[in-house]
């Protein structure tokens, strides 16, 4: 083990007054040994999982003991006794009367929008009778083709109460990317909207779901939602979202067994068709309610907010504020319009005590000279959360010097693979500049080196060696499981791998640096690509980044390929080439100052963010643009192709 020195306390608990440290007293630890908490959680799954139930006081049916009857991995058997409704427990809104606000929605498309918790139990029983009407059951799939409003988590809701089994992307996305994720799953109602408004811009999308319904033939009941346009009627034979919930009906939920699916999620399909995983009632419902009241904090007093689209698992994370009483905060539109104080403004004006974003946004907004709380009352915010790519330390304190002293920077990772954070932050546990705070309690987080043995102090795989809870119930169409066992434990038996790099300290805290098979390796200093960005993307004239390594076969340090999209007015001369080189080789190592840069209009990115670097590498290395990726899972089709004219930079090395 190396031994490090702790780098810089940027916020502490300010006293056990949170739920997490008086659930840890309640079984017997020190409110603020996070680790022994920690230990206990992923060495008697059992008891811990078992201390969580009781916590939550979910409604249900039968014996929930055992917690884990069988803990095969990948195969484990939780709560075999229990029947619930994930429904059922987020519309109980624990802790709040009929006329608290629980949810409230602002959109660039239209007025602000607040349901109570009385009109949102309302709103998903006309919904649940209208799925009623249009033959909708247990395990029957319901979709959303629409944006983060009230209508979609409505219409989950509903769904769930049914058994009945519920998917949403979000209106962005282009057909193709739908009709690759809903083809496989065969949905019988397709809720749609009309199109959205993304800061100025007014996106018509009625051709898109005309084509989406034309290739999906078992949708029988297109709901229309007019959105962008209200008065305008909708396509022949599409019932609207007013007439779908015109007719009050019995709020009812069928309680499933614990692993009966909920909803199911899709991975980004960069390499083929998009996994679609299939998430329980019960494995959803018992992560999200320790994520929400035990690992944020989060309660009745709280109003809390993630910006996401319904393409990204964070959204469905969000919405699951309500599980714990939290008012859940919907954001629709551009958070960075007219400029990226606006989201900031937001949740001053919406009361926002947890916000949570992404790593690129604020680091966009620490570049750019933004100081969030010279431009808002951000008093009441006291966390905020960030994923979608590692969070720099100088990101982390410019959270605590632009935005609060009091916020406790919250770096979370995990997955779409589990909707979960596997590593993230706990009210008990400080935040170290630069560092993800804490492994999440329930989940046994390990870096595993080339031998698979677990090491602290060094850069490993990320790996889970026990199971939990909101693993998947498996891909959906699966039937033998062989795909899912392909995908996390076909390298490691017995053990999920996940496929990121990350590094464990002495004190529990980590960081993850990039995908595992995007690493960069030089001369025998390896690294990942997000602390190369880190450094890259600080200087002025860059706005954007993607690095790839392209190896030596014959065991030499290979080629290090830079490409940059340059800043307005930046050019991509001898000085900016001089300072990425000389930034790199100081703050990084001489060995990954790269062999060429080369200016690009465009970089690849996922639909939910995440650079490109494995399709780009196999571009260079011959493999066709239209093979490298599918173009589905881009958010912009066109950004693999601006590297055709490169494939020869391969023959270099």
């Amino acid at each position: 083990m190396t031994t490090d020195p702790a780098p810089e306390v940027l916020w502490c608990p300010d006293g056990p007054h949170s739920q997490l440290a008086r659930f840890a007293v309640a079984h017997g630890f020190e409110p603020f040994d996070y680790d022994a908490l920690w230990q206990w959680s992923v060495t008697d799954l059992d008891a811990f999982w078992s201390a969580v139930w009781q916590w939550a006081g979910l409604p249900h049916d039968g014996n929930a003991e055992p917690a884990l009857a069988d803990d095969s991995l990948p195969g484990a058997a939780w709560f075999p006794g229990v029947r619930l409704n994930y429904a059922e427990a987020m519309l109980r809104l624990a802790g709040r009367a009929d006329d608290d606000v629980v949810v409230v929605a602002r959109s660039q498309t239209r007025d602000d929008v607040t349901l109570t918790a009385a009109e949102l139990r309302d709103q998903v029983a006309r919904a649940r009778a209208g799925l009623v009407r249009a033959g909708v059951g247990r395990g029957d799939r319901v979709a959303a083709y629409a944006p983060n409003i009230p209508e979609t988590l409505v219409l989950l809701l509903a769904t769930a109460s049914l058994g009945a089994i519920f998917s949403s992307c979000a209106p962005e996305f282009g057909t193709q990317s739908v009709t690759d994720r809903w083809r496989q799953i065969e949905p019988t109602v397709v809720l749609a909207v009309d199109g959205y408004r993304y800061g100025t811009r007014a996106i018509d999308r009625a051709a898109e779901v005309a084509a989406i319904c034309a290739e999906l033939p078992s949708v029988s009941t297109l709901v229309w939602l007019p959105y962008l346009h209200p008065v305008k009627a909708g396509p022949d034979g599409a019932t609207s979202w007013a007439e779908f919930t015109g007719t009050p009906g019995p709020l009812e939920f069928d309680r499933v067994p614990f692993d009966h699916p909920l909803y199911v999620l899709y991975s980004s399909g960069t390499t083929g068709l998009p996994k679609p995983i299939v998430h329980g009632h019960g494995g959803i419902t018992l992560e999200h309610v320790k994520a929400a009241g035990l690992q944020a904090d989060l309660g009745p007093d709280d109003r809390f907010f993630w910006f996401s689209t319904t393409g990204w698992m964070m959204w469905n994370y969000l919405v699951s504020g309500l599980l714990v009483g939290a008012t859940v905060v919907l954001l629709d539109g551009d958070p960075a319009h007219p400029d990226l104080g606006a989201l900031w403004r937001t949740a001053d004006e919406l009361d926002v005590t947890y916000l949570g974003t992404s790593a690129p946004f604020l680091l966009a907004c620490r570049k750019d000279g933004v100081v969030p709380k010279e431009i808002a009352d951000l008093s009441r915010v006291r966390a905020v959360g960030s994923t979608g790519a590692p969070l720099p330390a100088d990101g982390f304190r410019w959270v605590r010097d632009a935005v609060g002293e009091h916020v406790q920077t919250a770096s979370v990772s995990g997955g779409t693979d589990t909707c979960a954070a596997f590593v993230g932050a706990a009210p008990t546990v400080p935040v170290w500049a630069g560092e993800i705070s804490c492994r999440a309690l329930g989940s046994a987080v390990e870096a595993y080196d080339e031998q698979h043995r677990p090491v602290v102090g060094a850069l490993g795989e990320l790996v889970i060696t026990r199971p939990m809870p909101s693993m998947p119930v498996g891909f959906w169409g699966d039937d033998d499981g062989s795909r899912y066992r392909a995908a996390y434990f076909e390298d490691i038996p017995g053990v999920w791998r996940h496929g990121d790099w990350i590094r464990f300290t002495e004190r529990g805290s980590c960081t993850i640096t990039g995908r595992s098979d995007a690493t960069l390796n030089r001369g025998g200093v390896r690294l990942g690509t997000s602390e190369f960005y880190s450094v890259v993307e600080a200087l002025p004239g860059v706005a954007d980044s993607l690095v790839v390594h392209l190896e030596d076969p014959e065991g030499g340090a290979g080629r290090l390929v830079l490409f940059v999209r340059l800043a307005d007015g930046a050019a991509l001369d001898d000085t900016l080439r001089a300072d990425i080189a000389r930034a790199l080789r100081t703050r990084l190592s001489p060995r990954h100052v790269p062999d060429e840069v080369h200016d690009v209009p465009a970089l690849p990115r996922t639909l939910s963010g995440k650079k490109l670097e494995v399709p780009v590498k196999k571009i260079l290395q011959g493999t066709p643009v239209d093979e490298a990726a599918s173009s589905g899972a881009l958010a912009d089709p066109s950004a693999l192709t601006v590297f055709a004219p490169y494939v020869g930079i391969s023959a270099r090395v």
